[in-house]
């Protein structure tokens, strides 16, 4: 999610703090393979994400003072992972290749706040991300040369598998929201082969909520990834109980659905701006210009409260921690972060902070 394309992407079309465990809560190196003989998933190094994510939207964010700052502060919420999301761009969604630019995490800051994650005891994903320079959202990328792309783009995620390989990340992310390429399931298999080259921990794909059941390469993968965005209600509410029942299909389908693929879910972005509606569309940075503290934190306690403790369901990474100072396009009162808000209590409550 980049606040002008992605945010369009999310609303166009419209996943782990992190992300998902890798062998257990204590143990912070990825082993050295996340399936079993058989091919299925192990499901201990896939279960129990409790993270959030932290964006960058320059070079040098992931390096700033404040970067530390903000760690501790996450930790002290009882989150246990954390998510970084490098980020490159193509002009248009027909262009065959991607570039780093000047609102790309730089490999020494994203090492530097790798080290410094788990000097604060995190667990890590990297959850690299394409986006669009001149417009459109990543969802629509659907490129004029697909071979050309994909070469592209294996170059792009390798990269960033190597360095997540050589620092000790915990999860890796092979791709986000990319629906307009992910029904390629021959080209996407060579591309997760090729990253599995480079990195021997669990991996998952973050998928739109709408396009989740279309992805045919989740065998492929270890764990299975929604950006979990479903409006629940079709106007404002703070009742957390009535968001609840919103979720009830939805957990029934979810559950489903990890059944047939033999593989846990994880919500490898959840997330709600606190603005009066924001559960009409949880996608929208922009749903109102008016307050929302209450809704956000009954919709934190709905999501809690649906999912918890279900057997398939490997967890939550929620969208997002703080803005760095001077690169908010929101402000704080109406963003996404619970830092010091209600649902920061909600965070709180459910996992021990």
């Amino acid at each position: 999610m980049r606040r002008t394309a992605a945010a369009l992407a999310t609303v166009a079309v419209l996943l782990v703090a992190g992300c998902s465990s890798s062998g257990g809560e204590d143990d912070p190196t990825p082993g050295p393979s996340a399936s079993d003989r058989n091919g299925r998933p192990d499901d201990r190094k896939v279960s129990g994400l409790r993270g959030m994510t932290l964006p960058s939207w320059n070079t040098d964010d992931y390096s700033r003072p404040q970067a530390e700052t903000y760690l501790r502060q996450i930790a002290a919420t009882g989150t246990k992972w954390v998510t970084f999301t490098p980020t490159w761009y193509q002009d248009r969604v027909t262009d065959s290749a991607m570039r780093t630019t000047g609102e790309t995490a730089s490999d020494d800051s994203l090492r530097h706040i790798i080290r410094l994650a788990h000097d604060a005891g995190l667990k890590t994903m990297v959850k690299p991300h394409v986006d669009l320079t001149k417009g459109g959202d990543r969802a629509e990328i659907k490129p004029k040369d697909r071979d050309a792309w994909f070469t592209a783009y294996g170059r792009f995620i390798t990269h960033y598998a190597q360095l997540a390989a050589d620092n000790g990340v915990e999860q890796f992310s092979v791709g986000t929201e990319l629906a307009g390429t992910s029904r390629d399931g021959e080209r996407w298999g060579r591309t997760i082969a090729a990253i599995r080259e480079h990195y021997k921990g669990p991996l998952t794909y973050a998928a739109n909520y709408d396009e989740y059941q279309k992805i045919p390469f989740w065998k492929d993968l270890d764990v299975i990834g929604i950006d979990a965005y479903w409006p629940l209600a079709d106007k404002a509410t703070t009742d957390a109980a009535r968001l609840r029942d919103a979720w009830r299909p939805i957990v029934d389908e979810l559950a489903a659905f990890s059944d047939r693929q033999h593989r846990k879910i994880l919500f490898t972005e959840a997330g709600y701006v606190s603005q009066r509606g924001t559960t009409t569309a949880p996608y929208s940075w922009t749903v109102s210009k008016r307050d929302g503290e209450a809704e956000q934190a009954a919709a934190y306690e709905a999501l809690f409260a649906a999912f918890d403790g279900k057997p398939w369901w490997a967890g939550v990474c929620w969208w997002m921690w703080d803005d760095w100072p001077d690169s908010g396009e929101t402000a704080k009162r109406l963003a996404y972060t619970p830092h010091g808000k209600p649902a920061e209590k909600v965070l709180k409550k459910w996992w021990g902070g």
